[in-house]
């Protein structure tokens, strides 16, 4: 700034500044706050009133805006959920290449044929890979996506679905997130800060026959409380400006004529020389200014905005001036908020309940975050400024992030730097925000939620965007996004113990068996059988208390889990080949058949024991798994019957085979459902995802 004359700016895209900003030519400190640099203009904000000449320092990508832009530019860095399965695909590799590699060339040792050997290596391979496990990933997120849109969020990058379910520190702007973004007075009280209609009846009277420019503080005096203003004339008016900072109306009700000013509080002091105190008496100001000094201070500490309110009789005088802006007498206060958005309260001690913290970023003062804060239920929180995280490493506040609740006086690439240190700190972040000034932030964010009614650029950046004004969809979407990862799990779970027992047991068996256990067709088509009803597991049911906090991927978990149900499945895997080798003596094609039998069988069945830490008695599956494992079930029994059969290298079996096969699946399912219940009760909950 060079030169200005009643200068007035709109900052609200790149500050989150509800009220308009004064700018002035001035020399502030070098850290001073971006929302607090009164002698700078930003390219991207607007001009409510004045002029000023300034020289232009930085155009294009090196504006406040162009940095904005810039990061916006650079990759996405990897999800929490993208990271998870990444190294769950990693830990499948390993073990399966370590197993195949192993067999074959333990087969070309045994002199088993070279080519026989690397079909059943590769088919053993592919038993091993969870093929499905995009599918199911995408089915999984598709159907989150859909129960999401019912409740009018849109769902713009799938994988958010899913870290939802991990989020447990969600960080939000406060303006026009938290709060509703206009400026709502919030009372008009006497000089006792007792609510007096006849201060708010004043400013209404003011507001009302003003005919200045429109400004956000008349129209929500205008908007609070109608009054019936018909029996009043107006006859003159001050117009306000930028150094008096006061306005004055003159109103005549009957014959009584009287000026009406309203203003900043010192300005309007300024001009007065009585008060008129809490019973209707007329009392020196000089006697009340304490109190009057008291009660600002007090106001400005719960973050309020406060003008002043005076009047005076002028007996039957039509006009005035400047000069008659004297003597007159202090009615009150007139106070002025942005509000919580109903309901926001509730919504964040809900999101509490379901293990996330808030912490709100926000460029606004202290005071005002501070005063929101306490509203929405965050009671004595702690609060770190913007030049405190000027001066601040990378590595301290990565340890220091978790214990702050508000960040506030930040600049917009300070919130990026915010959620990364959070990200770092080891957790999942959520951030919702509806400017410019948050777009880099929704970028950065393992989650960005933005609403409909936000800048473009803030809605492009999001992964989700509200299309309501209710924030209570944020739980719906969190439980959404638990159910999600938890059914993904599922599938998990499945291809890391049952397929795993499955092609453990044939790779061993293998080894000590004249012939193959199965050949390659019937590896995949075992393969293709057991995955059919984890088609269906979007569609679950889960239990209440897979929703209840956050769930992350934990591979120290996956692998317990895999090496316990693992060997269990084998353990049953070779009961089968005793039973058929040694007790019924069943030839390969026999044993082939009744294995084939026996694999899809209980890999169908375990499904339903293994998707719920619960008993499989007390937790309902959904049905569409239910039908699905039925009907591969019938299939299965059916085939060897088919024409199908013979081409498979299947033949019909003794009823006493079937039998064999009957009972060792019902023991399998009993023996699995004990070991579910002293696995859970022995796993450490602190490093496990349940």
């Amino acid at each position: 700034m060079l030169e200005s004359k009643d200068l007035f700016l709109n900052e609200a895209a790149l500050t989150g500044e509800t009220y308009p900003v004064e700018k002035t030519p001035s020399v502030l400190e070098s850290d001073t706050p971006l929302a607090q640099r009164t002698n700078t203009l930003y390219m991207g904000t607007s001009v409510i009133s004045g002029s000023a000449r300034a020289v232009i320092v930085h155009t294009g990508n090196k504006t406040e805006f162009g940095k904005v832009s810039d990061r916006l530019k650079l990759r996405q860095s990897e999800t929490e959920f993208e990271y998870g399965v990444r190294r769950f695909g990693y830990l499948l590799m390993e073990v399966t290449l370590m197993l195949v590699l192993s067999i074959f060339v333990i087969n070309l040792f045994l002199d088993r044929p070279v080519l026989d050997s690397f079909l059943f290596s590769l088919a053993l391979a592919v038993g091993l890979t969870p093929q499905l496990l995009p599918a199911i990933i995408s089915i999984n997120l598709s159907h989150g996506a859909k129960q999401m849109a019912r409740n009018n969020v849109i769902v713009k990058r799938l994988a958010s679905i899913e870290n939802f379910g991990s989020m447990n520190v969600l960080c939000s702007d406060k303006t026009g997130t938290l709060t509703e973004g206009i400026v709502r007075i919030h009372s008009a009280v006497d000089v006792n800060g007792v609510p007096s209609e006849k201060v708010q009846l004043n400013a209404y009277l003011n507001a009302s026959f003003e005919t200045g420019y429109t400004n956000p503080i008349d129209e929500a005096i205008l908007s609070d409380r109608p009054f019936d203003v018909s029996g009043y004339t107006k006859w003159d008016e001050i117009p306000y400006d930028f150094t008096r900072k006061r306005l004055s109306i003159l109103v005549s009700e009957g014959n009584e004529h009287r000026i009406v000013t309203k203003g900043a509080l010192q300005q309007i002091l300024d001009v007065c020389s009585f008060v008129e105190t809490g019973d209707g008496q007329v009392a020196d100001l000089i006697l009340h200014k304490d109190q009057i000094q008291r009660q600002f201070e007090d106001f400005s500490r719960q973050g309020l905005r406060t003008l002043g309110i005076a009047v005076r009789n002028i007996g039957s005088q039509s006009s005035m001036k400047i000069d008659d802006e004297a003597n007159m007498t202090f009615l009150g206060f007139l106070l002025f908020n942005d509000p919580p958005k109903t309901g926001v309260a509730d919504t964040i001690m809900n999101l509490r309940r379901l293990g996330i913290s808030l912490k709100i970023i926000t460029g606004d003062n202290h005071l005002i975050a501070a005063n929101i804060s306490r509203q929405i239920g965050l009671d004595q929180p702690k609060i770190m400024l913007g030049k405190e995280l000027h001066a601040m490493s990378d590595e301290a506040l990565m340890q220091q992030v978790n214990q702050i609740d508000i960040f506030s006086e930040v600049e917009p690439n300070q919130k990026e730097r915010i959620l990364l240190a959070a990200k770092k700190a080891g957790n999942v972040v959520g951030y919702i925000g509806d400017g410019i000034n948050d777009a880099s932030a929704l970028h950065a964010a393992d989650v960005g939620i933005s609403v409909d009614s936000a800048v473009d650029v803030a809605k492009e950046a999001a992964d989700i965007v509200l299309l309501g004004k209710d924030l209570d969809v944020l739980v719906r979407g969190v439980q959404e996004g638990r159910k999600t990862f938890a059914n993904t799990l599922k599938y998990v779970f499945m291809a890391t113990s049952a397929n795993f027992g499955n092609m453990f047991s044939m790779a061993g068996a293998s080894l000590f068996l004249p012939f193959l256990p199965l050949l390659p067709k019937q590896i995949l088509l075992t393969n293709l059988l057991t995955d059919f009803p984890e088609m269906t597991i979007a569609s679950d049911n889960v239990d209440p208390e897979m929703v209840d906090k956050p769930r992350r991927w934990d591979m120290k978990f996956i692998r317990q889990f895999m090496i316990t149900f693992g060997i269990v499945s084998s353990l049953f895997d070779f009961v089968t080949f005793g039973v058929l080798r040694f007790m019924l003596h069943a030839s390969p094609e026999q044993f082939r058949t009744g294995w084939f039998l026996e694999s899809v069988v209980s890999a169908s069945l375990i499904v339903l024991v293994i998707r719920t830490q619960r008993s499989v008695f007390k937790s309902k599956p959904g049905k569409h798994l239910v039908i699905a494992t039925l009907l591969i079930i019938g299939l299965t029994l059916l085939l060897p019957f088919t024409p199908l059969g013979p081409l498979f290298g299947f033949k019909p079996l003794s009823p006493a085979i079937f039998i064999a096969v009957g009972l060792i699946v019902l023991l399998y399912m009993a023996t699995a459902e004990l070991v579910k219940k002293l696995f859970y009760k022995r796993i450490n909950k602190s490093i496990g995802i349940f």
